[in-house]
């Protein structure tokens, strides 16, 4: 059994955030106790991410100077280990609370000893609202991703481009008339079902890393953010697709950067079926291409991504935005060959 540190929870230079109680006997004696599943996962995360030099870059937009007597701000680097426990066990706010309140590994997992307080649900609302009033909304996403290209995880060719609907309720009819539908989000139709919600669009890497992202609502079409998402792609490098982003003129951008065409083809107006070419290129593609599912089956089925949870796009990106986080540190345990059992099984 892997036992934490618990170091002190160390003051900004304002004061500003909270200081924990030295470790005590009790935490020595209960070091090894706790599931020794969840425990091995969360320290490989450890030793995998330096969660400092994430915190360090925000630290000064979201813990600014209180007024005497305020009350101080949970640590930055425990607020951003708390909302990735969320994304990788499908929390709530109330079960993270409750589950930071009872599970030891949580616990040494964030930096808190048996004695010390606990984040409130209160508190993750509140952290995640500095998140994107401070224009950090992506931060933790830009960042993860930033220290897996350091260890060169991160493939430097190849774009594997898709998107995915994020379903939101419909909302109720109330007594007054007016709905509770969320405003934002928007209605688009998939195989000949309706569908309301938001898009997410991403970048996906060969290695199945998510490298990129646009979160729009769900009614702006595939293709619309293709073009922003492989505009780094480099000479050489290659952009695979399926057939809803094919178009000629991006066809030709591509292969004026030299970067090669590997979008599924689709019969055009007055083409009675494919050539044989075009299907033996579909076919290639199509190996390739089926990689980009993954990132989506994972955060979709054991980290809990079911739906959009907040009102609002500037919200929900967020929340999308740190599931993708989560999943890239999941992922790149396995490019380590550290290995890693899915939650839940």
């Amino acid at each position: 059994m892997v036992a934490f540190p618990v170091p002190p929870l160390c003051k900004d230079a304002n004061g500003m955030e909270r200081t924990n109680q030295a470790p005590m006997l009790i935490d020595g004696m209960t070091a090894d106790l706790g599931g020794p599943r969840t425990a091995s996962f969360l320290d490989k995360v450890a030793r995998v991410i330096d969660f400092e030099a994430l915190a360090t870059p925000m630290r000064e937009d979201l813990v600014p100077e209180q007024p005497r007597g305020g009350r101080p701000f949970w640590p930055v680097v425990v607020m951003l280990k708390c909302l990735l426990l969320a994304k990788w066990y499908g929390l709530s706010d109330p079960q993270l609370e409750e589950q930071l309140c009872d599970r030891l590994s949580f616990r040494r997992f964030v930096g808190l000893g048996l004695a010390d307080t606990t984040p409130d649900e209160t508190s993750f609302v509140r952290f995640r609202g500095r998140l994107r009033e401070s224009g950090h909304g992506a931060a933790l996403f830009d960042a993860v991703l930033d220290q897996l290209r350091e260890r060169g995880l991160v493939l430097k060719e190849g774009s594997l481009i898709d998107a995915t609907i994020v379903e939101r309720s419909t909302g109720a009819r109330r007594d007054d008339g007016t709905s509770t539908r969320d405003r934002c989000a928007s209605f688009t139709k998939k195989h000949g079902r309706t569908y309301h919600g938001y898009k997410a669009h991403v970048n996906v890497s060969k290695d199945r890393l998510v490298t990129d992202y646009v979160f729009d609502t769900a009614k702006v079409h595939d293709s619309k953010h293709m073009d922003r998402l492989i505009e780094d792609e480099p000479s050489g490098g290659e952009v695979w697709a399926d057939s809803a982003y094919m178009d000629q003129k991006r066809s030709e951008r591509l292969k004026a950067r030299g970067v090669r065409d590997r979008i599924v083809h689709r019969r055009v107006r007055g083409q009675a079926e494919l050539t044989e070419a075009q299907k033996a290129h579909n076919a290639q593609c199509s190996k390739v291409r089926a990689l980009v599912e993954h990132p989506f089956a994972w955060m979709k089925g054991p980290m809990g991504y079911a739906g959009a949870r907040y009102r609002g796009l500037t919200r929900n990106a967020l929340d999308f935005a740190h599931t993708a986080a989560a999943y890239n540190i999941k992922r790149s345990l396995s490019l380590l060959g550290m290995g890693l059992t899915p939650v839940g099984t």
